[in-house]
């Protein structure tokens, strides 16, 4: 019996921080699958990667070097849209849903952890209350970060530990729910908690931090040699500065800041680079909660062949 026969469509997540590879693993996991008649699509889970145009600076892959291998989530909002991990996990879950009923597998990737966990755990999102929430964007507005972030970390302090101190958004979010009597995103993840499609595979790529670190102020390096600034002049032109979510993006903002005069070159990337350093810290502590994650050493040459065959004798 072959093994499209044998094995149900099965959902497989490639995670880690920035800058270890999981694109490229994505695409030598589908091609090994392809190889033992089962065909593959990836659906992205980097919240970035959801916009059009933003392209440089999220190392996004182009669609001529994506192997012929269908790829979902990717270009679909707007830079003046709200990206929001409550409008994601429906439709990333649907995409799945639809890549296994045609009988291909689905490989869910990228390092926003709370929309991989929203994907691959039995995860469900606290209520939201408007009116709450613009009293608290107002205060935001008016002190800062720092009043609402002293409260949380009064609230939930496990939270309050998890989130970006300069996140704004995420810290109102968190103190919205906490005022209706629910558990935030930070605690929302079990310490066990139920995989949302028994049989998923999360493998998960690490690097050490001290070979992590020059790889990522590379990258930051070759986003402005690769035309950062041109790519966000063009975002400017589609309502870049408008956007919730988009014009803060790592790396975004500072190239904005850049063309407003703010900052020097020299200065918005290395603001950049330290911003992604803390970011990649942020991403490695989220996905070694996941009890299921398999850890591969990035820079050891990773054998997909061998993974999938793996999964063939389960």
């Amino acid at each position: 019996m072959d093994d499209v026969r044998r094995h149900a469509p099965r959902l497989w997540a490639v995670v880690g921080a920035t800058g270890t590879g999981k694109s490229d693993l994505s695409l030598d996991l589908a091609e090994a699958l392809a190889a033992r008649g089962r065909r593959a699509e990836i659906v992205n889970a980097d919240a970035m990667q959801l916009y059009r145009g933003m392209d440089v600076g999220t190392a996004k892959l182009p669609v001529d070097e994506r192997r012929g291998i269908p790829h979902h989530l990717f270009d679909v909002l707007d830079v003046t849209a709200e990206a929001a991990v409550a409008w994601y996990q429906p439709r990333a879950r649907e995409a799945i849903r639809q890549i296994h009923a045609r009988g291909a597998e689905a490989i869910l990737v990228g390092g926003s952890g709370l929309y991989v966990s929203s994907v691959i755990y039995d995860f469900r999102f606290p209520p939201r209350d408007a009116g709450l929430r613009a009293r608290l964007e107002a205060e935001l507005e008016e002190h800062g970060t720092g009043p609402l972030l002293a409260r949380l970390h009064a609230q939930d302090p496990q939270t309050a530990a998890r989130i970006d101190p300069h996140n704004g958004r995420r810290i109102v979010r968190a103190l919205e729910v906490l005022a209706q009597g629910e558990r935030t995103h930070g605690a929302a993840l079990p310490e066990q908690p139920a995989l949302w499609l028994p049989g998923s595979r999360v493998l998960a790529l690490g690097v050490e931090r001290a070979a992590l670190v020059p790889r990522l102020d590379r990258r930051v390096e070759r986003m402005w040699e690769q035309g950062m600034l041109a790519e966000v002049e063009r975002l400017r032109e589609a309502g870049l500065e408008n956007g919730t979510t988009a014009r803060r993006a790592i790396g975004y903002a500072q190239a904005l800041a850049q063309l407003e005069g703010k900052l020097t070159q020299e200065q918005a990337i290395a603001e950049t680079q330290a911003l992604t350093r803390r970011y990649a810290r942020r991403q490695v502590s989220w996905f070694r909660r996941y009890a299921e994650a398999e850890w591969l050493d990035a820079l050891g040459g990773i054998d997909a062949d061998a993974i999938v065959e793996e999964s063939t004798d389960e």
